[in-house]
């Protein structure tokens, strides 16, 4: 049966009888190859692009919780020695603290889960000191050596999605954008599920290289037929 003719960027949907690629006539087969696909290789990128290093984050919520934290505490014991200072008694709750810090033993259940929850806040912040974050911003090609620009995976995965769905023979696509990696997932209504999916590693190859991205993720693609209704 002929494929549907018609100016570009159009597919008028004609009558067809789907072929079953599993050979149990529900025509509701996967692309046999699709397991087994191998994607293309990231394309190579401008040796004089630089590195092309992820974004720091500004990490404004971790920092205003750790600055409102240590305001309370030191703004407490301002408060406490203040007193002190001008001989009144000190508040009950620092005096309760020391209190239990001087009787409590180093193996007590409590001062292990203090000592834990410490411990464990440090090495958060560490690492968020240590990480750029902004996982979801992919960097871009430099081609100005004082200009940075960074694309959003969403925005990625909005672009192949559209390019997708010019390739006859797709009815619906979705795109997942990753850091290293783009999946796509296919379903085709007519046309062999082996075509479709060679047409869209072509389209989506060239997508992903006018992206412009400094680490173009690897494709993987995967097509299937439609599942049945009711």
């Amino acid at each position: 049966m002929s494929e549907p003719q018609g100016s570009e960027g159009t597919t008028r949907r004609l009558p067809v009888i789907e072929r079953d690629d599993t050979g149990t006539g529900t025509g509701l087969g996967r692309s046999a190859s699709a397991a087994a696909y191998d994607p293309p290789p990231p394309l190579s990128d401008r040796a004089d692009d630089g590195p092309g290093h992820r974004f720091w984050s500004a990490r404004r919520i971790p920092a205003a919780v750790v600055a409102v934290l240590l305001l309370v505490v030191t703004a407490a014991f301002l408060y406490d020695i203040a007193a002190v200072r001008a001989h009144r008694p000190g508040t009950h709750w620092r005096r309760a603290l020391a209190r239990q810090l001087a009787e409590r033993p180093l193996d007590d259940p409590w001062v292990l889960v203090g000592a834990g929850v410490a411990a464990a806040l440090g090495l958060w912040l560490l690492l968020l000191a240590a990480t750029p974050g902004l996982r979801a911003v992919l960097p871009m090609r430099r081609t100005r050596p004082d200009v940075r620009a960074g694309l959003h995976r969403d925005a990625a995965a909005l672009v192949l999605r559209d390019r997708a769905m010019e390739v006859a023979g797709v009815q619906s696509v979705r795109v997942r954008a990753h850091r290293r990696w783009a999946d796509v997932r296919a379903v085709s209504h007519f046309r062999e599920l082996d075509d479709v999916r060679a047409d869209l590693d072509t389209v989506l190859a060239d997508a992903i290289r006018g992206l412009g991205l400094a680490r173009p993720p690897a494709l993987s693609v995967r097509v299937r037929r439609p599942g049945r209704k009711g």
